[in-house]
């Protein structure tokens, strides 16, 4: 059974405007969004590509603000912050990217500690914070090392350790694994395994790879057409899958080999 939702959506809607045929029309990327995440869970969203999955997790920061619905992230009412509330609780929400998204003129401890100085933490503090994460994600002896002399999978450990850095209460993750070969993948997935274990962390990880629900994640909900059109345990979810989209997945991983992946968390 689950506990009480960290993370509690709403009726959450989201539209975008685009040309068609030289006329402005609109297009629901979300529609009636009520999700809850339960705190400390590895919670999977899942989709083809355009189902809306990006655009949800980016609405749980304000990145992208929703027409109307609700978030509630702990004990904050998300879309009722001002815009200088809402850059402080930005710092407690983690986010690390498919791309990464590195400073290229930066040596990791440079990227690590960039948050930690936009937020005007003190050298001294910021100096041993950094240690500190370095070392959970395994990248001490890499600190003075440039993004251009990093492994894709070395990358993606930095991207961690700054999304780390201001002690968040989640972490947002894009399609963190899907620019990796899966050795590496499985490895980076280890590494968030083991911060959610160690640090009670929730992590919200979005994917349109099967293996990484079934490696990693506890729970899932399935996007379709920017509904929720399934939701519950992976277990659950896996062996009687109820939606069309969800079906095509597990046909497709079906006809597939397994590439090195294995069951973890998830199964």
């Amino acid at each position: 059974m689950m506990s009480e939702p960290f993370i509690s959506i709403q009726g959450l809607n989201k539209t975008f405007w685009g040309a068609k045929r030289s006329v402005v029309a609109p297009v629901e990327v979300l529609r009636d969004i009520d999700l809850s995440i339960p705190q400390g869970d590895i919670f999977g969203i899942m989709g083809f590509s355009g189902a809306g999955k990006s655009t949800l997790l980016r609405c749980l920061n304000r990145l992208e603000e929703p027409e109307s619905g609700s978030v509630r992230i702990g004990e904050h009412d998300v879309c009722s912050l001002s815009h200088e509330q809402l850059l402080v609780f930005r710092r407690k929400i983690g986010m690390i990217f498919q791309q990464f998204n590195l400073l290229e003129a930066r040596t990791v401890v440079g990227n690590v500690s960039f948050p930690l100085e936009v937020a005007g933490q003190r050298s001294a503090e910021r100096r041993a914070r950094v240690d500190e994460i370095l070392e959970l994600v395994g990248l001490t002896d890499r600190r003075d090392f440039y993004p251009g002399q990093l492994s894709g999978g070395q990358k993606q450990r930095v991207g961690i350790a700054r999304a780390l850095a201001n002690e968040p209460i989640v972490l947002l993750s894009d399609e963190a694994t899907s620019a990796l070969d899966p050795q590496i993948a499985l490895n980076v997935l280890d590494l968030l395994i083991n911060i959610n274990q160690r640090l009670g962390l929730t992590i919200v990880l979005v994917t349109h790879q099967i293996e990484v629900i079934k490696y990693a994640c506890r729970n899932v909900a399935v996007l379709e057409n920017g509904r929720i059109v399934e939701r519950g345990s992976v277990r659950e979810v896996l062996t009687n899958p109820t939606s069309e989209t969800m079906k095509v997945f597990m046909q497709v991983n079906s006809e597939m080999t397994s590439g090195g992946w294995k069951e973890g968390a998830g199964i």
